[in-house]
């Protein structure tokens, strides 16, 4: 499973692991870590086509497709 909302495309990004104190000095600093989106498996009904879907999406992605429409989004995304 890739971890990218295929909705927002967002997917995993490097960021630094400094805290504040380090950020002042750059004395020892504590190298890079990777943070991922927060994907969450949903089921979607498309009422259109009668039928569910279970798609990964990012929070974001969800109050997308409840903004836009199911079908809307989903096809938008190539989901569907």
């Amino acid at each position: 499973m890739a971890k990218i909302c295929p909705v927002t495309k967002k997917g995993s990004m490097v960021g630094g692991g400094f805290s504040n104190r380090t950020r002042a000095t750059q004395f020892n600093p504590t190298g890079k870590t990777r943070r991922y989106p927060n994907l969450q498996k949903r089921r979607i009904y498309i009422p259109e086509l009668k039928k569910h879907v279970r798609v990964t999406l990012s929070a974001r992605g969800i109050r997308t497709v409840n903004k836009q429409g199911s079908l809307k989004a989903l096809r938008t995304a190539g989901v569907i």
